[in-house]
């Protein structure tokens, strides 16, 4: 078994192994996948994290055949996220996800990125399990819609969460900065605000650029700090482990 960075001819395989793990972990309408593979996992998407420094995306070839993928973004100077890890239902049980995920850590260490997290669908169980066998910590959760539906993820960190900081609005409001939950922006990360310490109803964001909030979001997802122009583009978040 071979693990190594994806190649531009991967494509097609690396669609083919997520149909068949989203088919084989999640109780989801084949057109639902479908169209999730197209949105994820279209040509130009993966041309694109390709061709990304801070993607990092290693594939499982066994004997020429890709049979699993991880799918990893730095997301701040020290921390990555892991937002993929699909293992070929056909090769389930051979110890791939524990090898491709180790590997992944080593080429994220090579980075200099030493946090990892990860997030998987709260209804995978086997997917949580794999995080809480190696010593992961849920701090929170989030969405994701998938063909118009909303589906509750988990997120997790390999240390204790550091909390939530109250901040006040312009307007004399105080909400909540999570500093456990933060994405990627163009020149620093976003940090996602709640508008209750101990709540999951989102406020907007706070750029941790120039320490402002950022509420104008587009149709896309796309948010972009007023005061500095920090942008944070929107980006799938799920993985499936097995």
């Amino acid at each position: 078994m071979e693990l190594r960075r994806a190649r531009p001819s991967d494509s097609p395989a690396i669609r083919d192994v997520a149909r068949r793990s989203l088919g084989a972990s999640y109780s989801l309408d084949p057109q639902a996948i479908t169209s999730a593979i197209e949105e994820w996992y279209g040509e130009d998407r993966l041309a694109a994290m390709l061709d990304d420094p801070d993607h990092v995306l290693l594939v499982a070839d066994h004997a020429g055949q890709v049979v699993a993928f991880s799918d990893s973004v730095v997301a701040a100077a020290d921390t990555a996220t892991l937002l993929w890890l699909h293992v070929d239902p056909a090769h389930r049980g051979e110890g791939i996800a524990t090898d491709l995920f180790d590997a992944t850590r080593d080429e994220l260490e090579r980075l200099d990125v030493m946090n990892l997290r990860g997030r998987v669908l709260a209804e995978n169980t086997e997917g949580n399990d794999f995080y809480d066998q190696r010593g992961f910590h849920q701090i929170g959760t989030d969405t994701v819609e998938i063909d118009g539906e909303s589906y509750i993820e988990n997120i997790y960190a390999e240390s204790e969460q550091w909390g939530r900081e109250a901040v006040d609005t312009p307007d004399g409001r105080t909400v909540y900065v999570d500093h456990d939950n933060h994405e990627r922006g163009s020149k620093a990360t976003f940090h996602v605000v709640f508008t209750e310490r101990e709540g999951d109803d989102k406020y907007g964001y706070f750029c941790s650029n120039c320490n402002t909030l950022a509420l104008a979001m587009d149709s896309m997802g796309r948010i972009e700090c007023e005061s500095c122009g920090n942008v944070r583009k929107p980006v799938r978040w799920d993985a499936a482990y097995m």
